[in-house]
């Protein structure tokens, strides 16, 4: 054998080895399509034997908050491998709205994913981790507030007393008012019948002359229709279009323009979870769920911003009409706000230390929405 031959078969062997392996490649590759896509995100613990469900309720009775909420909870388990499930629930499906506190601490759901501000009658300090009268006003500084000013950190000590993991805030956006008459002056709310959320919101507006009840979500439109109430507090427009609000109110009433609610400019929900089940999760997928909320907060916010856009022309169609509060009216509210904010801060200790930072924040360059004149008088007992 030449040695020009010897070479040619020692090539052309090469060659075919390759061709081989490439061969098993593909069909390797083809029996995986098949089997179907690989998972985008997968940190499945390989000890893990079976898929954990969590079932979540949500405080959205309908419209985009709702959908939004269900299209993120059916995310979950192709993007941890099947190795954690969100089963969602809309308001009322499993238990009361005002319920699922107990719920979620009595093991009858694993989270919750509420208003935190209904859970102002057990905590004083959840006043102080949703938006209140007159407070901060922007999403970004109340992300300030939990993520870099250990708000989060406090908010989490506070559930963890009733056996529960706060995993993190979300966001949705500002509320407004609907009402059968218009409402063009802080004047205007005195001795109407008006739904709110309760705690320190309802104060100020008892303060202001209204006559207050608390309602969930999914009750306010009955009430509204019945004339039970003429003045309704709730989310944004997409979602009261939704629950048909446009039907039984003619008016909405919004603070100066750039300043859509006075009293609860950045309303929160947030994630919560039974303990247990948090403590069952491996560390990675404790990670995994924190880093998704966040994230599912700016989806959230921005899905219900956009659906709101869309819902402005629907309501002008329908016929109702906007009225806005002056500057006046906003000067007015505070006055009414302050000794409020140090009334419910010194419930207790823990209400003070989270008002104390926020104070301290709002009073900064930063913000200066406070100033050292209008709280005068008033002392923050830590």
């Amino acid at each position: 054998m030449t040695r020009k031959t010897k070479y040619r078969e020692n090539i052309e062997g090469v060659t075919e080895s390759r061709r081989a392996f490439l061969r098993k490649m593909a069909a390797g590759s083809a029996t995986v399509a098949a089997a179907g896509a690989v998972p985008l995100f997968n940190i499945r613990d390989a000890k893990a034997a079976a898929t954990t469900t969590w079932r979540i309720q949500t405080s959205w009775p309908g419209g985009i908050g709702l959908d939004i909420f269900k299209k993120w909870c059916g995310t979950i388990i192709e993007r941890t491998g099947g190795e954690l499930a969100f089963k969602g629930f809309g308001a009322k499906e499993v238990v009361g709205d005002f319920q699922l506190f107990d719920a979620v601490k009595n093991g009858v759901i694993e989270a919750m994913n509420p208003f935190t501000l209904y859970w102002a009658g057990r905590m004083p300090a959840a006043v102080f981790l949703s938006s209140y009268p007159m407070s901060m006003r922007n999403p970004h500084e109340w992300d300030v507030f939990f993520y870099a000013l250990g708000g989060r950190e406090i908010a989490r000590r506070l559930f963890a007393k009733f056996d529960m993991f706060y995993v993190g805030h979300i966001h949705h956006g500002p509320n407004i008012i609907h009402s059968k008459v218009p409402i063009r002056s802080i004047d205007d709310f005195r001795g109407r019948k008006m739904r709110l959320p309760g705690g320190m919101v309802a104060e100020v507006f008892q303060a202001a002359g209204a006559k207050t009840t608390l309602l969930p979500g999914s009750e306010i439109f009955p009430a509204l229709d019945k004339g039970t109430i003429d003045v309704a507090d709730y989310v944004g427009p997409a979602i009261n279009y939704a629950l048909g609000f446009h039907k039984a109110t003619k008016y909405i009433s919004m603070g100066p323009p750039g300043f859509m609610s006075l009293y609860q400019p950045v309303d929160l929900m947030d994630l919560t979870v039974g303990m247990k089940h948090w403590n069952a999760l491996s560390k990675e997928m404790k990670q995994f769920v924190e880093s998704e909320v966040a994230v599912y907060s700016n989806i959230h916010h921005a899905g219900i911003q956009k659906a709101d856009q869309e819902a402005w022309p629907k309501f002008e169609a329908a016929g109702t009409r906007v009225t806005r509060l002056s500057q006046d009216d906003v000067e007015a509210f505070t006055k009414l706000a302050v000794p409020r904010w140090y009334a419910w801060a010194n419930k207790d200790k823990a209400a003070a230390e989270v008002f104390k930072i926020q104070l301290e924040y709002m009073m900064s360059g930063s913000l200066g929405y406070v100033t050292p004149e209008q709280i005068k008088g008033q002392t923050l007992k830590l």
